[in-house]
């Protein structure tokens, strides 16, 4: 594990995991080429269980997706690298192993716990600590994974309460903005930089209003939305609504998807999950 001593500090450095992501904001010289979009994946077949046995079926570069509830996704590597957003220990009877690394945000206790299991071996807190920022950037074999501060509502107001966690491999670019209450600013969209797939709170009040959230998704352009911490399905057909003159909807029925740089669709897609 490495973390580095600023966000920008550790991104303008040259670790042994360079950011595909934030180089992309930093000028001609460093973006770098997006091969065409191929087919969009979608496992047909897998169990509704989660654990390290699941065949994802991933071949070199392509990372595996599942929803399982709330604000939790199971991102998962070719590598066999296994990550869970917004973990609270909530869900474990949907796990039967336990992953290599958890993201937690603290706005809420369906979004952390104070006593994650021991034997994670990563557990990354998204929420700072005498006034400081979180700082993440953690190296596991050719996977990277990194933060972006943001705030939250709690009693006034709570200075960097908050952790946009973004996943990097193969090239590919995923962003979990985690219980956010308010639109990035410039610096943290510029630390954001490229975000190919993007999982998104559309609760519409609890984190940011739809209309907001809908700016904010259409301000970073990724390829992938991925709603999740709908609460009720009028609020989820608002957002809907609101996307799909820019965006294709479509509704995932395996909770399964498989992607990779080279696979992002033609068209920016909201998919959404089974059983949000």
């Amino acid at each position: 594990m490495r973390f580095a001593l600023g966000i920008f500090a550790a991104l303008m450095t040259t670790p042994a995991v360079a950011s595909d992501c934030f180089q992309f904001v930093q000028g001609p010289d460093n973006n770098r080429a997006i091969p065409a979009s191929l087919s969009w994946k979608t496992l047909q077949a897998a169990p509704h269980s989660l654990a390290k046995s699941i065949d994802f079926s991933l071949s070199g570069r392509e990372v595996g997706i599942r929803f399982i509830a709330h604000s939790t996704y199971l991102i998962e590597t070719d590598e066999g690298l296994q990550i869970l957003t917004d973990w609270s220990g909530h869900f474990s009877h949907k796990i039967d192993e336990l992953p290599d690394v958890i993201t937690m945000n603290h706005a809420h206790e369906t979004h952390w716990t104070p006593s994650p299991d021991p034997g994670i071996e990563h557990a990354l807190k998204g929420w700072g600590t005498g006034g400081k920022p979180a700082e993440h950037y953690l190296e596991l074999g050719v996977s990277l994974i990194r933060n972006v501060p943001t705030d939250i509502r709690s009693y006034g107001g709570e200075p960097f309460g908050n952790s946009i966690f973004i996943f990097e491999h193969g090239g590919l670019c995923i962003g979990h903005l985690g219980h956010l209450h308010h639109e990035p600013t410039e610096e943290q969209y510029a630390a954001i930089g490229r975000l190919d797939v993007v999982m998104a709170a559309v609760d519409g009040g609890m984190t940011l209003d739809i209309e907001a959230m809908m700016r904010v998704l259409k301000r970073l352009r990724a390829r992938v939305v991925l709603p999740m911490h709908a609460f009720d399905s009028y609020t989820l057909r608002r957002f809907l609504t609101g996307m799909k003159e820019e965006y294709e909807i479509t509704y995932d029925t395996d909770n399964d998807i498989v992607i990779s740089a080279k696979s992002l669709p033609d068209v920016p897609t909201v998919i959404v999950p089974k059983g949000l």
